[in-house]
């Protein structure tokens, strides 16, 4: 069995996000994410932090507290506990949004991190998904009730780029503008997506209608 995470960043999570969760699930709050696992439900196994976005708090569950002078932020810290721990599914919630712009970025990065460690891992707010495309890793996402599907290259060109069951299909195509979001608001046409590439590192969102 696949040792399976749920990771809590500070960004306020909605009710619905609870979905997330499973039976067995280790919980690990960064900083102010006890916050939001309170706010669906469940106590952190573990909690990491400096605890500069809210206080330290008072709990028998175990804590490890950062130094504010670091260099991993404290999801990476995390992340990097997990993989150690070797955990091979890992659910971020709280990542994405919220007014530390740059927090978010870290968080795709952290995420990619994890990736390229052997995770299966899924950044996820109310309205959308965050998954990797990785070199000769076939990534299949079902369609549910997602409207949108886009891919980012990440840090090079992206190639042998083979995209199915989506409205602009690819087929051994290069991802190589950087700054030209050519993948962007793609559209499921079959209940799976099946995707691929050969070399390079990509970021998909899934993204579901606007109102």
């Amino acid at each position: 069995m696949n040792k399976r995470a749920v990771v809590f960043s500070a960004v306020p999570v909605e009710p619905e996000m609870s979905v997330y969760l499973q039976p067995g699930d280790f919980i690990v709050a960064c900083d102010a994410g006890y916050r939001n696992a309170a706010k669906l439900g469940v106590r952190p196994d573990l909690i990491v932090g400096d605890f500069d976005s809210a206080p330290q708090p008072q709990t028998d569950r175990q804590t490890i507290v950062l130094p504010h002078v670091k260099d991993d932020t404290d999801t990476q810290f995390a992340a990097k506990w997990l993989v150690e721990n070797g955990y091979k599914e890992v659910v971020l919630l709280g990542a994405l949004g919220g007014a530390r712009i740059e927090h978010m970025f870290a968080n795709v990065s952290t995420g990619l991190y994890l990736a390229m460690h052997g995770v299966k891992v899924i950044l996820a707010d109310a309205k959308s998904e965050m998954h990797y495309l990785l070199p000769e890793q076939p990534l299949h996402l079902e369609r549910k009730d997602w409207m949108y599907l886009s891919v980012f290259a990440l840090g090079a060109p992206m190639t042998g780029v083979t995209m199915e069951g989506v409205y602009y299909p690819l087929r051994d195509a290069t991802l190589s503008e950087l700054d030209y979001p050519l993948g962007t608001s793609n559209e499921f046409t079959a209940p799976v997506a099946h995707m691929q590439c050969r070399a390079g590192h990509g970021l998909v969102v899934l993204t579901r209608a606007d109102g």
